[in-house]
């Protein structure tokens, strides 16, 4: 267990699974008070008593769809209510079925978008808000190399990610002065729940996605959970304090 960020309060959007779960419980072996929030009451209590379990850490459990913009308020609120302010926000929570340019609905388009930006949006306002009355903090956007252009069976997600890009720059570019900071990650190929269960819908064992990805990825592996909480709790920490706007890829190689 370290001190990277003792003493700080750190948020993460969707951390009751997959990669809001590792950087939830790698932020907490690091001495961070945690929330997460999600939908899901029970995994979300799951990661909370693992926290408090494995590193006796303070951890707290929101529940609350930030689809909608009253539960990101409600998320920020109950955080300060608690721990008295916010020093991190992971903005994590994201969604992604699959639709080509094509023949993606406009329910599929207005749902992928109320998640993956709107509620980073309004998780990052009301974060900065805080952050602003208390010497500032560091945002750290969960992003994809679909930001870039992305594949063709994802065409609201990769734009939903290229707009998580801008709002990196955006809070990066005007909130500096402010010791706020704003880093985004290019998440890679992750062998989370979703992707395994994505996959196996389709007709695709995990040995079998796990081969696909050894021959695509220049790294030879997929990535991990644990492999994006260490980039985020780097961008969490005060080592990182002069770093800010950037695009840090935890792929392998994938995209090059």
């Amino acid at each position: 267990m370290g001190n990277r960020l003792a003493e700080k309060v750190v948020v993460i959007t969707g951390g009751t699974k997959g990669i809001g779960a590792g950087i939830a419980l790698m932020a907490a072996s690091e001495g961070a008070r945690v929330v997460i929030n999600g939908r899901n009451e029970r995994d979300g209590e799951r990661v909370v008593h693992d926290i408090q379990e494995k590193y006796g850490a303070e951890a707290l459990f929101v529940k609350g769809d930030i689809s909608r913009e009253p539960a990101c308020r409600q998320l920020i609120e109950e955080t300060v209510a608690r721990f008295g302010r916010v020093d991190g926000l992971v903005n994590n929570a994201g969604i992604f079925p699959r639709g080509t340019m094509t023949d993606t609905p406009e329910e599929m388009f207005d749902s992928i978008f109320a998640v993956n930006i709107k509620g980073a949006f309004f998780c990052s306002m009301y974060a900065i808000q805080s952050m602003l009355k208390t010497g500032g903090g560091s945002i750290v956007q969960i992003g994809s190399t679909n930001g870039y252009k992305g594949g063709k069976e994802l065409a609201a997600y990769s734009c939903s990610k290229g707009a998580m890009l801008t709002l990196n720059r955006h809070i990066a570019g005007h909130y500096g002065r402010d010791h706020i900071r704003s880093n985004w990650i290019t998440v890679g190929w992750v062998a989370s729940e979703g992707e395994i269960e994505l996959h196996q819908n389709r007709g695709l064992s995990p040995d079998e996605l796990r081969k696909r990805a050894e021959s695509s990825i220049p790294s030879g592996r997929m990535q991990t959970p644990e492999d994006m909480a260490y980039g985020t709790v780097f961008l969490l920490s005060d080592e990182a304090s002069q770093i800010t706007g950037t695009e840090l890829h935890i792929n392998g190689g994938l995209g090059l």
